[in-house]
């Protein structure tokens, strides 16, 4: 597994001017393509997550994986009625990897996860390319929390 420890972060700035820096959680977890299913939803259970990255060596002797897709939660309800052991990660994710940068708008994320009907960013730093983290719609939703606007917290009935 490729990866660094994922964090949440609180979110001190408001969806208005927020950067995906702002709002993402940073660390990556990660699978090779072969990884069943089962496997993966053991590692979103044992960290918390809702999604696991898939990357991808091109050689052996290749130290420099590729990123190449998610996995989400929701992928694996899906393939819930399957055989989750016989089904892998790589058959499952989702690709393209869609990715963003960390100084890219949170609003520009937002419409990208809207657009491509997706709800996990992949979050790379601007001069490598090098994915560093992850952005949610529930990172989105504590955005908008933090927005301005009335500050009720209680639902009516």
């Amino acid at each position: 597994m490729i990866g660094a420890p994922h964090t949440e972060q609180p979110l001190p700035v408001a969806f208005e001017t927020a950067t995906v820096a702002d709002a993402m959680s940073p660390g990556i977890i990660s699978c090779p393509p072969e990884t069943p299913l089962r496997i993966v939803a053991r590692m979103m259970a044992t960290f918390n997550v809702h999604s696991i990255f898939v990357f991808e060596h091109r050689d052996e002797d290749d130290e420099d994986a590729q990123l190449w897709g998610v996995v989400s939660d929701l992928d694996l309800v899906a393939a819930g009625r399957l055989d989750v052991d016989a089904r892998t990660a790589g058959g499952s994710a989702v690709t393209p990897i869609v990715a963003v940068r960390t100084d890219a708008p949170l609003a520009h994320a937002a419409d990208m996860m809207a657009q491509h009907g997706i709800a996990h960013l992949a979050v790379v730093e601007p001069e490598s390319g090098r994915p560093i983290g992850v952005l949610s719609t529930l990172d989105i939703a504590r955005a908008i929390a933090v927005g301005t606007g009335v500050r009720e917290t209680q639902a009516s009935a």
